[in-house]
């Protein structure tokens, strides 16, 4: 089972968007200028995965994208 990201103790082996803003502290700087600390309303994120296999092969994961949607009012789902 895995329980998380596989980070070294360099800041360019953070494996994950927290690890990488150092908790928010360090926003990212974006391709179009902008900065991010975290994901925001609206964003998508495209996750991808792939693994060794025994004999040297890509064991491929596949693709799975998402959009993060505003917080649903109080008292609603």
């Amino acid at each position: 089972y895995a329980s998380g990201t596989v980070s070294g103790p360099e800041a360019g082996e953070r494996g994950c968007l927290m690890e990488l803003t150092w908790g928010g502290e360090e926003p990212l700087k974006l391709a179009d200028g902008t900065s991010r600390a975290f994901l925001e309303d609206g964003d998508e994120v495209t996750i991808t995965a792939t693994a060794p296999g025994a004999d040297g092969t890509v064991i491929g994961f596949g693709e799975v994208t998402g959009k993060v949607l505003p917080a649903a009012a109080e008292g609603r789902s």
